[in-house]
């Protein structure tokens, strides 16, 4: 499976335009081509378009320069990722391992051919005067029919630009700006596909939290931003990309936090189960995420370590026992992402985002209803923190300073999702809250961490080894939450300043 991060923009009304010169018109020193291509793509859907109104597009293309299997994810602003796998894997049916990177989308619905369509491609390639790529440029005309019970026929035009290896996103803006000076507009649907099949598309729940002007508005605008990201990265997670289980995780902690924090505004006795399964669904991936960070501290410590005081081959057994513990959380959360469990999460979800149940503070104005969440939340990590400083020192203080780290990080998630519309003072109190959430996961790293080097060790030992390095190891993390722990205290006393917190109080 090859992949492909596209950065591209469609544009249409372009019927009178002229391409013979296109690095004059653009203001690109240089075009090469045309290249001409014939084309002909089946893109695949389910029986009620999930993967297209999704942004998402399956297809089998012949013809050109990339025949074969695509899979095409959103990646952000005017970004997708593209997957190609060679059609002599799979001459007629979607690629198994395609399909599966799509399951968070169609939820188990079976994928059919919902449309055909046939391109005529010329294609300039816009460089420098080096002759590093810069941009493509293809000229398309396109011939398209639905597949089905009914099927509509339809032929158009449309110009796309492509950023090149050496392209900057500024290059894409003046490239649009000069299209649609001669008369081009941006296509109105993100691919060819979801222009093809715009009518047939299930309507959008109503954009009822997009003003952002109350509570309740402010709040679903969070939940909805963080329920595509864990959808996004869902793909990424199952093919194993770097940092995607961290970011998957942080989506689930940051819907669940909100819709504690802001139980106010969303009934929390109808949220509750919801809030289980997220936790369910972070808890599964945590065990990989742990083994990341684990084994990235315990190469880190081994820099530090003399060549004479480690003793036997410490480095090869280190990676050898945390590839093991990796590839068995690796398996654990990839079972829950194919558990029916986790599809039922996902509908979860998109029933609150359609009709969420929302009380009577909803309504009201988000600059004078949220600040009241915050305040609680705020006060949450006071008692927590409290608690743990009456703790003797050892688990129990561990224990205490963990559930001061949930705290501090419901905080910050619920401070976060009302920074765009709270502005300044959100955005001190997060950057308040910094320094003590990292203390606290320092501590709570140190804390997992140990245990684990104290099983190393015996290992090592019941094999004929030697544990000697292990003990400095945990040595150099007992001293870590020492240090983290003392410094807790001067940290929050810093956050406490009153230009971080006056506005939870007026």
């Amino acid at each position: 499976m090859r992949a492909a991060r596209e950065i591209e923009r469609k544009y249409e009304a372009i019927e009178g335009l002229e391409l013979r010169d296109p690095a004059s018109l653009l203001g690109i020193e240089t075009a090469s081509g045309p290249d001409e291509q014939d084309l002909a793509a089946v893109y695949f859907d389910t029986a009620d378009l999930r993967l297209i109104s999704a942004g998402v597009t399956l297809r089998r293309r012949e013809g050109g320069s990339d025949a074969g299997w695509h899979l095409k994810l959103p990646a952000g602003k005017d970004s997708r990722e593209e997957l190609r796998i060679p059609l002599e894997r799979s001459p007629r049916r979607p690629p198994a391992e395609l399909v599966a990177l799509t399951r968070v989308y169609t939820r188990g619905a079976a994928l059919a051919p919902v449309a055909e369509l046939t391109t005529r491609r010329r294609r300039w390639v816009l460089a420098d005067s080096t002759g590093r790529s810069l941009a493509e440029l293809v000229d398309d005309h396109v011939s398209a029919r639905t597949m089905g019970e009914q099927t509509t026929t339809v032929a158009w035009r449309e110009v796309e630009v492509e950023l090149g290896e050496h392209g900057q996103q500024k290059l894409l803006d003046r490239i649009e700006r000069r299209l649609l000076k001669v008369g081009a507009q941006r296509a109105g649907a993100a691919s060819k596909l979801g222009r093809l099949l715009a009518e047939r598309l299930p309507e959008r729940p109503p954009a009822r939290f997009r003003s952002g002007r109350s509570a309740g508005e402010v709040v679903l605008a969070y939940l909805d931003a963080q329920a595509s990201r864990l959808r996004r990265y869902d793909p990424l997670v199952r093919r194993d990309a770097p940092d995607a289980i961290h970011q998957m995780r942080v989506a689930a902690r940051r819907m669940r936090s909100a819709l504690q924090a802001f139980g106010r505004v969303i009934d929390r006795d109808q949220t509750r189960e919801l809030t289980v399964e997220l936790k369910w669904v972070a808890g599964e991936l945590g065990g990989a995420r742990d083994t990341e960070v684990m084994a990235e501290r315990v190469a880190e410590l081994l820099t530090h370590v003399p060549d004479d005081l480690k003793l036997g081959p410490i480095d090869a057994a280190v990676t050898r026992a945390f590839e093991r513990r990796a590839a068995e959380a690796r398996a654990v959360g990839l079972a829950a992402l194919d558990s029916d469990r986790y599809l039922v999460l996902h509908e979860r979800i998109d029933a609150l985002l359609a009709d969420p149940p929302l009380t009577a503070r909803a309504g009201r104005k988000a600059k004078r209803e949220l600040p009241k969440s915050i305040q609680r939340a705020y006060r949450r990590v006071e008692s927590r923190i409290a608690e743990a400083q009456r703790q003797p020192s050892g688990e129990d203080r561990d224990r205490a300073l963990h559930e001061t780290r949930k705290a501090a990080k419901r905080l910050r998630y619920a401070t976060e999702a009302v920074e765009p519309t709270l502005g300044k003072p959100a955005t001190r109190l997060k950057k308040g809250l910094k320094s003590v959430q990292s203390l606290l996961g320092e501590h709570q790293d140190a804390a997992v961490l140990r245990p684990v080097l104290r099983e190393l060790a015996g290992q090592a030992h019941l094999a004929g080894g030697n544990g000697f390095t292990y003990g400095l190891l945990y040595a150099a993390e007992a001293a870590r939450a020492e240090r983290s722990e003392h410094d807790l205290a001067s940290a929050w006393k810093r956050m406490r300043k009153r230009k971080n917190t006056a506005w939870l109080t007026n």
